[in-house]
């Protein structure tokens, strides 16, 4: 029986995957559970305003687009759009001061991300790959030769990466279409926190929607490594 030395990398566990999963989806819940928890602070404990506290909470995901930028050191689309789109609506908080308006303001981010993905799949550069890839191929470098030669010669590959942007895409549009009409008709204090479970549960749409690409593009990949 060969040593340790001697076998082959065992494939990842279901811990391993769960691992994977909870990393890619940190990003998403820090930009979501950071401005809630930062609205109730500021809320409840202090006494800030309805309209400040909202205002004030979109602060941490400008921040975070900042931070990434700078760390990557190079143009990320996604986070160059979502730096711009809170930016935009901390000023018109200020501006304003109408609470309504900037509730009605986070269904906007989702809206340019979700054009951004669409209009990306429609010129043929999904911009969920770039999520995605380090992700299926977990940083393994046969994975990632895997995923970039499939990418390049296989138009099934290429069409699963469009089809996964596209559920993204449609999944933050129909998001941003709910919270904008909910932000004008329930109450602003439902709305905080009926925003957020809006906003996880297009996430959660997305995340088994997006299985029917992500499965075959993880087994094509299993495939193509394997042989390679």
């Amino acid at each position: 029986m060969p040593g340790p030395q001697g076998q082959a990398p065992a494939d990842p566990g279901p811990a391993d995957r769960r691992r994977d999963l909870v990393a890619a989806l940190r990003p998403l819940l820090l930009d979501i559970g950071v401005p809630v928890g930062t609205y109730y602070l500021l809320r409840n404990a202090f006494g800030v305003s309805v309209w400040l506290s909202l205002a004030l909470s979109s602060i941490g995901p400008a921040v975070r687009a900042t931070a990434g930028l700078v760390a990557e050191r190079k143009l990320n689309l996604l986070a160059v759009l979502m730096l711009a789109v809170n930016l935009a609506g901390i000023a018109a908080s200020f501006l304003t001061g109408d609470t309504r308006t900037m509730i009605a303001k986070d269904s906007i981010v989702s809206s340019v991300i979700a054009f951004a993905i669409l209009g990306s799949a429609v010129l043929r550069h999904p911009l969920m790959s770039a999520g995605l890839k380090p992700f299926m191929t977990r940083g393994g470098p046969r994975r990632t030769a895997a995923w970039d030669r499939l990418s390049t010669a296989s138009a099934r590959f290429r069409r699963l990466e469009l089809q996964f942007s596209i559920i993204w895409g449609l999944a933050l549009l129909a998001d941003c279409a709910a919270r904008l009409v909910c932000a004008y008709t329930l109450a602003v204090t439902t709305m905080v926190w009926l925003g957020t479970v809006m906003t996880l549960s297009a996430l959660a749409v997305a995340i088994v929607a997006g299985g029917a690409a992500a499965g075959p593009i993880q087994k094509m990949i299993d495939a193509e490594s394997a042989a390679s």
